[in-house]
């Protein structure tokens, strides 16, 4: 949808498509009041058939899956052999297809690992990238997805699973477009974490909330469950997730990976760093807000410094 009048590519992993389209308030409203449209095209898309599909998902991810109902969305995740988020998967099976969407750029090594793990099941895994399109309704919209596309229907809205080629008329037919800023600016209000901005190559589920909504407690043993049981039965993360509202008389928002320190002290030192920045937006009733990523023993209520910016947090992970 770059090609529309007024778009605005975005940058990064989000390059491929339009960060806003001319007004990114107006986009902002349009997507809290339940209408719009959100071009997600670049997102990776993965299917897995076969009956075995689920069963053997239910192995090698975090989440419950394997009596997964038709139609209900999850979330899941891949970890590492020591617990770290390797993959964020956002999955719903259909009845006969498990259809997931993923950051974009990271389907073809999630696909990979899942071929090294298919052994003697009967499942078959694709990329349907380049012919599936993934476009995001907000929640309360009243448009209606196609009769036979997949559909993620969560608290924040419906995940469609459109053949590419329809992209264009679907957007024209459901509009008004709105930009991945406005998305993005909705998710950190939601605190909901993202793969690649909320998380580095330590990040374990526990430190962004993952726990619940991507990992089930009590399934069976998956890969990095050891790391999961240990943290949740025995300790705390060393890190945590937080929300803060920035100082909005600062031009400029602190980018992903901004140090977050701090505030001075009574004489004046600076103080130490605590943390880092994951992801900034201006939010068309909150104003500039962000989420970050600090050290667990970081005081609730203490006042911090994103970079130069005056930030107030608000607890997301409890410490």
């Amino acid at each position: 949808m770059l090609a529309t009048p007024g778009a605005v590519a975005g940058e990064g992993a989000d390059e491929q498509v339009a960060a806003h389209y001319g007004d990114l308030f107006r986009e902002q409203r349009a997507l809290a009041d339940g209408s719009g449209l959100v071009d997600l095209s670049h997102r990776g898309v993965v299917t897995v058939t076969g009956g075995d599909r689920l069963a053997w998902l239910h192995l090698l991810l975090s989440q419950h899956v394997s009596e997964l109902p038709a139609h209900r969305a999850t979330e899941a995740l891949v970890l590492s052999a020591h617990g770290h988020v390797e993959h964020a998967l956002y999955l719903v099976d259909d009845g006969s297809t498990t259809w997931i969407h993923v950051e974009p750029g990271t389907q073809g090594e999630l696909i990979a690992y899942l071929e090294s793990m298919k052994f003697f099941y009967r499942v078959e895994v694709a990329d349907r990238t380049a012919d599936i399109a993934l476009v995001h309704l907000p929640a309360g919209s009243i448009a209606e997805p196609p009769a036979d596309a997949a559909v993620r229907e969560t608290p924040y809205g419906r995940d469609v699973f459109l053949p590419r080629g329809d992209l264009e008329s679907y957007a024209a037919a459901h509009g008004p477009l709105a930009g991945v800023l406005a998305y993005e600016a909705l998710r950190v209000e939601e605190h909901r974490p993202r793969l690649g901005f909320e998380t580095d190559h330590r990040t374990i589920p526990h430190e962004v909330g993952w726990i619940g909504s991507a990992v089930h407690l009590d399934k069976g043993c998956y890969r990095g469950q050891e790391t999961v049981a240990r943290v949740q039965n025995l300790g705390k993360p060393p890190r945590r997730l937080v929300f803060l509202h920035l100082d909005g008389s600062e031009v400029h928002l602190p980018p992903h990976g901004t140090p977050v320190r701090l505030a001075p002290g009574p004489d004046g030192a600076e103080g130490r760093q605590v943390g880092f920045v994951t992801t900034s937006a201006r939010h068309h009733e909150l104003g500039p807000i962000a989420l970050a990523l600090v050290k667990r023993n970081v005081p609730v209520d203490a006042p911090l410094l994103a970079g130069d910016t005056a930030a107030a947090q608000e607890t997301v992970v409890e410490p």
